[in-house]
């Protein structure tokens, strides 16, 4: 069984290939996606994939809000996804604020460089302190 940071990890890469399919305006399922990542079905990456790609247009709005001198579209696809894990964690569920951002920086230490890494736990930093996260 895996714990939670690595099903993080694996929604990072199914939203990686659905960013990369939905630039070269490819078709995709978004199931077959995550299974070819999953030995087991598993709720928690389900729910991340489905409803961040649901939620992507308001996510992206909240990262470019907060993002200085940036665009979430700018970001690598691999960075992209890891914000955007972060934000819905952040907006969309009960996991604590803490635990949401320790884990996009974890993410991204292992897969982007140290700039990023910091851009991307300020970015988080000023979501959770702002008012949007009361809404």
């Amino acid at each position: 069984m895996k714990n939670r940071s690595e099903l993080r990890e694996i929604a990072m890469k199914v939203l990686y290939q659905v960013y990369i399919f939905e630039d070269s305006k490819q078709d995709y399922d978004i199931d077959s996606l995550i299974k070819e990542q999953l030995e087991v079905e598993n709720d928690f990456v389900n729910e991340l994939v489905h409803n961040i790609t649901k939620n992507q247009k308001e996510i992206s709005k909240i990262a470019n809000k907060y993002l200085v001198d940036w665009n979430i579209n700018r970001l690598s696809k691999v960075d992209k996804a890891i914000l955007s894990i972060g934000i819905y964690e952040l907006m969309y569920t009960k996991t604590p604020s803490v635990v949401a951002i320790n884990e996009a920086v974890e993410l991204s230490k292992k897969y982007s460089d140290e700039k990023v890494t910091k851009m991307l736990n300020a970015t988080l930093d000023k979501i959770y302190h702002s008012e949007d996260i009361n809404e």
